[in-house]
């Protein structure tokens, strides 16, 4: 080889390395500026909420309950949150990933906090994102822990909707233009769903699709049954939470089923943590029972506050010293990885 061809080859190499260097570079500045844009969101949209927060009524509705009925309420509560981290848990076993259950159930407490004050694409989509990419989880996988765990709690609201509806549990105001005939029909469609998931779930032979990329495996009769345990089991959580605020004025089925109907309103219309949504419902479909309005807000506001405000602050806490560890916990994740048998970015079978 001539000298000049081996220094053509060496000044190739040169570039390419530096052509390597700086796109790096690129990338890690652009990650910081993401990082950056996204924490500067969520400062804003906390903002947002806690201006439309009445502070002064949050906290005299929560003076005027007795301990025991702050006690049970903030119990259940905290059964909530740990019922919902088992969504993830779901999630793990099915994508197959090797992440710790304690650090599982922590991602999930936190993205769930943010979810229900800040909206689904901020805590459900971007803070797991965020959280499992910085713990060593690859994107196909958050993804398919992302879509089982929302798939999850939506099983098994479709459940409870089903058989509030199609059982006659709640009558819509008249100005909503929805019948009790037509009410139960929807209830009915919804069962018959519900059925038909678990129908796939059992018999289907074709179990793997791909949907712009990504694998998603069906999962199997015993997983989808745990789906709907876990899922119905948080909303009749929640239920109850909203029920002892209430001082078991209302009966139980009806305060599920109206929870039930504010909850799709509030994701329909869109606003944060359903401010004025939640409240306006419940005060429309209580009209008539032996409850005044004040005592609906009222417990309302103690639920937000209890349910809402309290875990988002501790979600906060949690979420920066996750942040300020993530790089040494993702380096314990990988080492782990390695001593175990590699799982793969392949979807195991569900």
């Amino acid at each position: 080889m001539s000298p000049s061809s081996h220094r053509a080859r060496q000044g190739t190499r040169h570039g390419e390395k530096s052509g390597g260097d700086a796109k790096h570079r690129w990338l890690t500045w652009g990650k910081k500026i993401i990082t950056w844009v996204f924490l500067l969101g969520v400062v804003v949209l906390m903002g947002v909420y806690a201006g439309k927060v009445d502070w002064d009524n949050v906290l005299q509705a929560l003076k005027n309950y007795s301990p025991g009925a702050m006690l049970a309420a903030i119990g259940l509560v905290v059964v909530s949150y740990l019922i919902y981290g088992v969504y993830d848990l779901i999630g793990r076993a099915y994508c197959g990933h090797k992440l710790a259950r304690h650090q599982v159930m922590l991602v999930s407490f936190i993205c769930y906090a943010f979810t229900l004050t800040l909206s689904t694409w901020v805590g459900g989509i971007g803070m797991r994102y965020r959280l499992y990419s910085r713990l060593g989880l690859s994107n196909s996988a958050i993804t398919r822990v992302f879509t089982l765990s929302i798939a999850t709690n939506w099983l098994g609201y479709i459940l409870l909707a089903g058989l509030v509806c199609a059982f006659g549990v709640i009558k819509l105001p008249a100005s909503w233009g929805i019948g009790e005939v037509a009410l139960r029909l929807i209830g009915v469609g919804l069962l018959a769903f519900i059925v038909a998931y678990l129908g796939l779930c059992t018999f289907s032979k074709r179990r793997l699709w791909t949907v712009r990329g990504q694998k998603l495996v069906l999962p199997s009769l015993r997983m989808a049954l745990a789906q709907l345990a876990v899922s119905v089991a948080n909303w009749l959580v929640m239920a109850g939470i909203i029920y002892i605020l209430l001082n078991d004025k209302v009966n139980f089925p009806l305060v599920l089923g109206v929870l039930l109907v504010s909850s799709i309103a509030g994701v329909i219309i869109h606003i944060p943590a359903g401010i004025g949504v939640l409240e306006a419902v419940f005060v429309a479909m209580l009209h008539g029972q032996s409850i005044s309005h004040g005592t609906i807000i009222a417990a309302l506001l103690a639920y937000r506050a209890l349910y809402f405000i309290a875990p988002l602050l501790l979600a906060i806490v949690l979420y920066l010293g996750l942040e300020s560890r993530a790089k040494a916990l993702r380096a314990k994740n990988e080492r782990d990885a390695q001593q175990q048998t590699p799982a793969g970015d392949e979807v195991p079978p569900a």
